[in-house]
């Protein structure tokens, strides 16, 4: 089956981006705006902060309104894209109802969660940091 990712507690996000920089750095990105993850606060610190990212639809609304069949359905749950494919018509931004397509703006394309789990890793590392 394949990997899926899932917000665990997001009570617990203080806001920091460090999953933001980690999904960035994944392709040796400095700054957040190759981050397949969105990080905003909910109004004001006392209410936290939202956590976007992709949710791996089963039957993803992005892959069916791709005109170009660039984004393929994955087994177990969200797409991945064939670059080659995509002519940047942002059908796919429009129909995720949770705001989890990126846009890519140098390469007029989407940015979507790979499910890589650089993201979950730096957060349990910066997590264990704030206890100490």
């Amino acid at each position: 089956m394949a990997k899926r990712l899932a917000v665990m507690d997001v009570e617990r996000c203080v806001g920091c981006q460090a999953c933001m920089f980690a999904c960035a750095r994944r392709l040796g990105e400095g700054g957040l705006a190759a981050s397949c993850i969105g990080i905003h606060s909910a109004g004001g610190i006392r209410k936290g902060f939202v956590v976007v990212v992709c949710r791996a639809c089963a039957n993803p609304p992005c892959a069916r309104v791709c005109p170009t069949d660039a984004l393929h359905i994955r087994e177990g749950g969200g797409v991945r894209l064939k670059t080659e494919l995509c002519i940047g018509c942002h059908n796919c931004a429009e129909a995720c109802p949770f705001g989890a397509v990126f846009w890519n703006v140098e390469e007029d394309k989407p940015q979507i969660c790979v499910y890589c789990g650089y993201c979950a890793r730096i957060a349990l590392t910066t997590s264990s940091r704030r206890k100490r």
